[in-house]
């Protein structure tokens, strides 16, 4: 009896089968875990992957990518059944991608970018929230106006909202932006209220800044931190992501006036249901899927404001 159950592995290792210890191991990698965002992302992928039986891991390198690149290297080492980078680049780390996938691990990104090595990316259509937010913006000051930019290429889908600024920027004579702001992650949030400061004390008088345009929501709460401590209602701000915190000062009346809602939690679900397929043998159904977003506003909000 124990020859033949000994054989009967033997047989499945020399035909390729998978292990299924090792396919249902997952590493969740990413930079980014204080994000809000990022946090939904990842907590919601968990969650739906352990649901399904698989054992999860998560490890957070808070902005450094060379901690990042080093734990990429441990999970390949480890042979784990999946990597999962979650708003990064994968581009930005790829030497261990290659790693990974020359070891037959699949790369799978969440709100992130496709590129080689990569099984899947699941995210949003960045460039048209971009365009979203921005045409709402445009259309809150008339045509014009000056705005003030955070922003943070290094994320590729909030480079592709940049882009569609940009075009927009060009497409609106009557709007000109004064100044912009490369923001710093993690501290988010404390990085863009000083930075907004800086700007206020650059640019005091009235009319001298119109709209803060906030890549995603962070640097927009930022921001209206030090436009609240400084006595400043005659400035809006719009962002992206849609997180609870911003909806409620949305609600609230405050200068917050927009955000564009992602799926963070569809974009996770929809990689889990992918990555099931991979596992089972498969492959997903495109390199690029998409999750949609929603413009939030006061009016759809149905909130009347002094």
């Amino acid at each position: 009896m124990m020859r033949g159950w000994i054989g009967a592995i033997a047989s499945a290792v020399m035909i390729g089968m998978a292990v299924p210890a090792a396919a249902e191991t997952v590493s969740v990698l990413t930079p980014y875990l204080s994000a809000v965002a990022t946090g939904e992302m990842v907590e919601t992928f968990k969650a739906d992957a352990e649901k399904r039986g698989w054992t999860v891991s998560v490890v957070d390198t808070a902005g450094d990518f060379g901690a990042l690149a080093s734990r990429v290297e441990d999970v390949v080492h480890a042979r784990a059944g999946a990597i999962v980078l979650v708003s990064i680049n994968p581009a930005q780390i790829q030497d261990q991608v290659g790693k990974a996938a020359a070891a037959g691990i699949p790369v799978f990104a969440i709100d992130g970018a496709t590129g080689p090595g990569v099984t899947l990316n699941v995210t949003s259509d960045n460039h048209a929230l971009g365009k979203t937010m921005t045409d709402f913006l445009f259309g809150r000051l008339g045509g014009k106006g000056t705005i003030v930019r955070f922003f943070h290429s290094a994320h590729p889908g909030v480079h592709q909202r940049e882009i569609a600024l940009d075009e927009a920027l060009q497409a609106a004579p009557g709007i000109r932006q004064v100044a912009d702001h490369y923001v710093q992650v993690p501290g988010q949030i404390d990085d863009s209220r000083n930075a907004m400061e800086a700007m206020l004390a650059a640019n005091p008088a009235p009319g001298a800044i119109d709209a803060v345009w906030a890549a995603w929501d962070e640097p927009g709460i930022g921001a209206l931190l030090a436009l609240q401590a400084a006595g400043r209602t005659d400035i809006v701000i719009a962002g992206i992501d849609g997180n609870p915190q911003t909806i409620d000062l949305i609600r609230q009346c405050t200068p917050f006036i927009a955000t564009v809602r992602q799926n963070f939690a569809e974009m996770a679900t929809i990689t889990a249901g992918q990555m099931a397929k991979v596992f089972a043998g498969g492959k997903p159904d495109a390199a690029e899927l998409y999750a949609p977003g929603t413009l939030v506003t006061r009016d759809s909000l149905g909130v009347t404001c002094p």
